[in-house]
């Protein structure tokens, strides 16, 4: 079988652009230095440090295709249906996005990747609680908590339908003026709650749940007046529901991570809408299908956070010259 990834070393091939047969594959771009007009790719690599977008520095591009190129081949079916998503969704509306990642995921619970690592994974205990998200009105200020700190705040059905309740009430009432989204405990969000990964046998049904359902859509609503506070780990619905905020402040200690490709699937929280808007289709994809941890100081520069705030609580608001900001 014809292998799904394709590299191009743009310094032997700079014409290169992605043809018709390379619309079932991913399509890696690597260069010594980044170059302007490039199209057709899905992740582009170069030597040097802190690129501007689309590109990926690394110390070694060849070494870094070569790990996405055990990536793909390992999880063709995720890595295919993710870039597919991403190019796709650049001509698409936020919401009609949404829809685009859900049919996706919903696909590859079916497929035999994510059953076998599902297969493969511990069986984990559901720890619910009884109210997983606060909710503290203060005048025009709604400030939005996750409350599940014993599991960093796991992303489960309970939290995600007490999420969206939340949601629409800023969506609602107009008088509010911000919306603050903390999570507490030690992380703002460590993700789908693993319980609850393969619970669902039908997964048409799980695409309507998913979509009619959405955080994602809701925070997209209301973007503007919203204010992401992150600390701890921020992996997958984490970092995924965080990024349609207009504003996203970071702890120092943030860390980034989108590791669904690696069980066989894609973001199914709305990040293959919300991550490109700030970071561009590209380095969405290298995150995805790397699995890699950002770390704070590169999300900044990225434009995936627009803050690093100095104070050890990230529910804190800091002074304004105890902050990184991003450069506008």
């Amino acid at each position: 079988m014809e292998s799904p990834f394709v590299l191009v070393d743009l310094d032997r091939a700079p014409e290169h652009e992605s043809a018709a047969r390379d619309r079932d594959c991913v399509v890696v771009g690597v260069a010594a230095e980044p170059t302007d007009a490039v199209a057709g790719f899905d992740v582009l690599l170069t030597g040097v440090p802190d690129p501007p977008g689309p590109w990926v520095g690394c110390a070694d591009p060849h070494a870094t295709a070569q790990e996405l190129r055990d990536v793909v081949e390992s999880r063709p079916a995720a890595s295919v249906a993710l870039v597919q998503v991403l190019r796709m969704g650049s001509g698409l509306s936020a919401p009609d996005r949404l829809i685009l990642e859900s049919l996706a995921y919903s696909t590859l619970q079916g497929g035999v990747d994510f059953r076998t690592w599902l297969a493969a994974a511990p069986q984990r205990t559901s720890r619910p609680a009884e109210t997983p998200v606060r909710l503290d009105r203060d005048g025009s200020r709604l400030s939005i908590t996750l409350d599940r700190p014993w599991v960093r705040n796991a992303f489960d059905a309970a939290t995600r339908d007490a999420l969206c309740e939340a949601l629409q009430v800023a969506v609602a009432d107009p008088s509010i003026s911000r919306v603050d989204l903390y999570g507490n405990g030690p992380a703002f969000c460590s993700g789908g709650d693993l319980a609850e990964f393969g619970t669902s046998r039908d997964p048409a049904q799980a695409h309507l749940v998913r979509v009619r359902r959405s955080p994602g859509a809701l925070l997209h609503r209301c973007a503007p007046r919203v204010t992401a506070h992150l600390h701890g780990a921020c992996v997958g619905a984490g970092i995924e529901l965080a990024a349609f905020a207009g504003r996203v402040v970071a702890a120092p200690d943030t860390v980034i991570r989108l590791p669904e490709v690696g069980m066989g699937l894609i973001p199914g929280a709305g990040g293959t809408a919300s991550i490109p808007v700030r970071v561009g289709r590209e380095r969405t994809a290298y995150l995805a299908l790397s699995g890699v941890e950002l770390s704070v100081e590169e999300a900044l520069r990225w434009g995936l956070v627009d803050e690093i705030s100095e104070a050890a609580d990230a529910t804190a608001n800091p002074p304004q010259d105890t902050a990184r900001h991003r450069s506008a």
